[in-house]
């Protein structure tokens, strides 16, 4: 009990606000519905969110830097067609996967670089970068495939977005799990990590401290488009082919998760689990509205809807944070 009190302690509110909300929605869907806690809705919930919750981490480091990458979508399908044509053109070995994957990790770290270069060294807004750069990515990707979809894809290759251990712990969770640890241990325990929330928080501030923003934010750029590629594996390990235009909706779905998971949208402050929170609560939405039969035009209207509301409300609690503070007696 001593245990479960510290750790609450060590929550901050935005985190202790995200569980109530998911226990929340969890139980008024048991009542609505009995189907939501079956374990068939449960393991299907489990397979879905990974590959974009790991999108959500990438956006999440850029907006920390005081960034964002729009282009993550882009580098994902790039990269997951990479690797696609070499899995198919080595002949679907065992080897032609391992070298198609890491060529997919490479083409995204790349695809990152190249952003973090032209916002940290030329000064171009991060926002018309990665726009753009989103639009590069995908139009490449189509010039590799031609249009359809690339398709044959091993069954070993298959196995990573649809596999699970014992029926019950999908290897996709498994992967975004690590993920959440990894890229925690980043960003509290590495000097880097401070770094960008330092930089985040002030750049004048932080070049005269003596850190290169550039370095940062070009490390920032290539996380983000490491992961931007692991999930892209995800997805065409999901899917069984590669396409340029698969997680067409992922961006505006990033961008909600990462805000809702309590990072600043100025940059310099967030967690990896306000953000892992928030893809949970995002995918136990998703999955009230499928089981209520919801149109999906109107799933996507309310994920407009709902970022809005969010970034206006956290707005207001900073223009008058008195307001929402308990009054001292």
């Amino acid at each position: 009990m001593e245990k479960v009190k510290n750790s609450l302690k060590n929550c901050d509110k935005n985190t202790l606000t995200l569980m109530g909300i998911a226990v929340g929605i969890v139980i008024i869907m048991t009542f609505l519905n009995s189907e939501f806690l079956q374990a068939s809705n449960i393991s299907s919930m489990a397979f879905q969110f990974p590959e974009f919750g790991i999108l959500c981490f990438g956006m999440m480091f850029c907006m920390i830097s005081g960034g964002i990458d729009l282009s993550l979508v882009g580098v994902s399908n790039l990269s997951g067609i990479v690797a696609a044509v070499i899995i198919l053109g080595m002949g679907s070995t065992p080897l032609a996967i391992a070298v198609g994957l890491l060529a997919a990790i490479v083409v995204g770290a790349v695809c990152g670089l190249f952003n973090g270069y032209l916002i940290g060294q030329l000064q171009i807004p991060a926002m018309l970068v990665t726009l753009c750069g989103g639009q590069l990515y995908t139009g490449l990707g189509m010039v590799i495939t031609k249009g359809p979809a690339i398709t044959g894809l091993p069954d070993s290759i298959q196995v990573i977005g649809n596999g699970d251990i014992g029926g019950i712990l999908p290897y996709s969770l498994i992967i975004f799990i690590l993920c959440a640890v990894g890229m925690s241990f980043i960003l509290k325990d590495t000097v880097y990590g401070r770094q960008l929330c330092f930089m985040g928080s002030n750049s004048t501030a932080s070049r005269y401290a003596g850190i290169s923003n550039l370095h940062v934010t070009m490390i920032t750029y290539m996380l983000s488009g490491i992961l931007a590629a692991i999930a892209g594996i995800i997805i065409i390990s999901h899917y069984g082919s590669a396409k340029s235009d698969y997680g067409s909706s992922y961006t505006l779905l990033t961008l909600l998760i990462v805000v809702l998971g309590g990072v600043a949208p100025s940059g310099g402050r967030g967690k990896v689990l306000g953000v892992a929170l928030a893809v949970v609560i995002l995918q136990l939405i998703s999955s009230a509205f499928n089981i209520l039969r919801f149109n999906s035009f109107i799933k996507t209207l309310v994920w407009g809807l709902l970022l809005i509301v969010v970034m206006v409300v956290k707005a207001v609690i900073q223009e008058h944070p008195i307001t929402f503070r308990r009054k001292q007696s």
